[in-house]
């Protein structure tokens, strides 16, 4: 595997997170998508000062699969620019970081939900 990471974007609608955080489980380009918000976002857009209300998404990845992930995040987004960075994970629980191994791999079953 690749090195692990977070990746975090934003979106403007629950619903859109969902479906967001769906999909990028679903084909194997995240291990896990945790959803927060709203949050308030307060920047600069087009000459005005903007202040929104957004859902944060917290995506456990890898590196080999950062690219395809982007563009399945830009595919599904409404914004002109969304946010979408990456922090490597550094240090982490080596059974989570194997659970993330496996869930990207597609091989696990789910019995081991119950030790997290």
């Amino acid at each position: 595997m690749g090195k692990y990471l977070q990746v975090f974007m934003t979106v403007d609608d629950r619903e859109k997170a969902e479906i967001i955080a769906d999909r990028l489980v679903e084909k194997r380009l995240a291990a896990c998508v945790q959803i927060t918000g709203p949050i308030t976002s307060v920047y600069h857009w087009k000459g005005k000062k903007e202040r929104s209300k957004e859902w944060l998404l917290i995506i456990k990845s890898d590196e080999n699969r950062y690219s395809l992930l982007e563009e399945e995040i830009k595919s599904l987004h409404s914004y002109e620019i969304p946010e979408i960075v990456a922090s490597p994970i550094v240090f982490g629980n080596k059974s989570y970081l194997a659970w993330i191994d496996d869930n990207l791999m597609g091989t696990n079953d789910g019995a081991e939900k119950d030790k997290f």
